[in-house]
């Protein structure tokens, strides 16, 4: 059992009273925190546990990201010049190109990016777009995941349309070409939820989630008010699924969803995918309309900074619950939640006449602690420092240039702090990186797998037609010839 005594550090609690302990210290048994407070309370009554001394370093909350995408980490950059075809170059290399240890090594890559960013927990999503006829690519990446020790909310469900969806599985070095129907999907995602929820003595969870919450309507951005009319039988069909999986197996639900679709679920109260069971991301350009459905119906929403289109302050204001996310980690993005965090502060400030009065840092902190525990259903375990909860805690290294003098330090953490400050993080009360060496999981290993998995799906997929030039020297990237998706394999 692990016996562990944090002591001399600052202590974020993220607890009711919002509490920060100087000198501060906490007890941890087994996966569970017993006791915190001050070191000179503490330190009498734990004799015997395993010291960490913290001095010069922040205790706080591991970070939560509730919304990022497996198999990024390995595409990274990868067609992030092309804006507009991103979508159609990444979901058919996804589709048609990805092979089962594929997904494991992104989860390696992946888990250890946001692990040494002080993230304990994380949502992967299948694909770009989720992808669960095969039940080994979720199983795969939280394998991954396991072994790092980190908490992984793996999502899947039924692509968005066409159903049924063309597919390519690699089966002895070979592609295998099929159609998957809607149904198919259900059942890959239910045989992912029987496989591993709850798996890696629980650490592991599976959310359903469909790409969008009304497939009829564009999959990436608003629809307008003469577009988002009245619901589809596919949408229909889509919402009573996926509400009857999720209560046959006792899972949340995780989706997309972008202006008018929010108002066109809701016209079918009886299996619209809203609710304080359902955490919903983006919601780029919903009315005013839609954000009153959002908080009447207890939905959570999280936000990927900039999306200049998303009012989360607006939804705020009315009562919905926001979390920061990092949509991560492709084709530009990262894991360090704490420049995320930054980036949207900063988006509001400017949105709003430069008014830096918005979103302050403790609120901001929030949003990617125990707001985002909230949004997955888990704040009464993760999120916050607080006696009875799991052991999940990141230590910020403060003795820096950049963070001296230690005052002020939740405004440290939100204005100066990056994921590369973290010295040590904890889940489930047990060490998984001590003074930035992982100790769970060999990194260089890991590394030269996922090098490897990455260039052979380049290869196999045609990817390095989609890696451009810098644009020395040019104020505005210009092309030569159309920029064409990858095509799916011959069977």
């Amino acid at each position: 059992m692990n016996e562990l005594l944090l002591v001399h550090g600052t202590i974020v609690t993220v607890d009711p009273g919002r509490r920060i302990i100087e000198d501060g210290a906490i007890a941890i048994s087994g996966d569970r925190i017993v006791d915190i407070g001050s070191a000179s309370e503490l330190e009498p009554r734990h004799q015997g546990k395993k010291i960490v001394d913290c001095r010069g370093k922040l205790i706080i909350p591991g970070l939560i990201d509730a919304h990022g995408h497996a198999g990024h980490a390995l595409i990274r950059s990868i067609a992030a010049d092309t804006n507009a075809m991103w979508m159609r170059i990444v979901t058919p290399t996804y589709y048609h190109y990805a092979t089962r240890d594929y997904w494991y090594a992104d989860g390696l890559v992946g888990g250890l990016e946001r692990l040494r960013a002080g993230v304990t927990t994380g949502v992967s999503i299948i694909s770009s777009m989720p992808r669960s006829d095969d039940p080994v690519f979720a199983i795969n990446h939280a394998k991954a995941y396991g072994e790092i020790g980190l908490r992984e909310i793996i999502c899947v469900g039924p692509a968005g349309l066409p159903w049924p969806h063309p597919v390519t599985r690699w089966e002895s070095g070979a592609p295998v070409r099929r159609d998957v129907t809607f149904e198919e999907m259900i059942e890959g995602a239910e045989a992912t939820i029987q496989a591993i929820n709850g798996s890696a003595d629980g650490r592991i969870s599976v959310f359903l989630t469909p790409f969008t919450i009304a497939p009829s309507l564009d999959p990436s951005n608003a629809s307008t008010p003469d577009q988002a009319v009245r619901l589809s039988d596919n949408d229909r069909m889509q919402a009573r699924r996926v509400r009857e999986t999720a209560r046959k197996w006792g899972v949340r639900i995780h989706s997309d969803a972008f202006a008018g679709q929010i108002r066109m679920a809701f016209q079918d109260k009886e299996n619209a995918l809203l609710g304080p069971d359902v955490h919903l991301q983006h919601c780029w350009g919903i009315s005013h309309e839609e954000v009153d459905i959002l908080a009447e119906t207890g939905t959570h929403v999280t936000h990927a900074p900039p999306g200049r289109a998303t009012p989360i302050l607006d939804m705020m204001s009315k009562g919905v619950p926001v979390a920061i996310t990092s949509d991560g980690v492709s084709p530009s993005r990262h894991f360090d939640m704490f420049q995320i965090a930054r980036l949207a502060q900063f988006t509001q400030h400017l949105l709003n006449n430069h008014d830096r009065y918005l979103l302050p840092p403790g609120k901001v902190f929030e949003m990617i602690t125990i707001d985002a525990a909230k949004a997955l259903g888990m704040d009464h375990e993760i999120g916050s420092l607080e006696i009875g909860k799991k052991a999940d805690v990141a230590i910020i290294n403060m003795r820096q240039p950049h963070l001296t003098p230690n005052w002020m330090v939740v405004h440290r953490l939100v204005q100066q702090v990056l994921g590369s400050d973290v010295d040590t993080v904890i889940v489930d009360g047990r060490i998984l990186m001590e003074g930035g060496e992982v100790l769970t999981t060999d990194v260089e290993q890991a590394l030269d797998l996922g090098e490897r998995e990455a260039q052979a799906m380049a290869e196999r997929a045609g990817l390095r037609a989609h890696m451009h030039d810098p644009g020395w020297g040019q104020l505005s990237r210009t092309f030569r010839e159309p920029v064409v998706p990858p095509r799916p394999p011959e069977a």
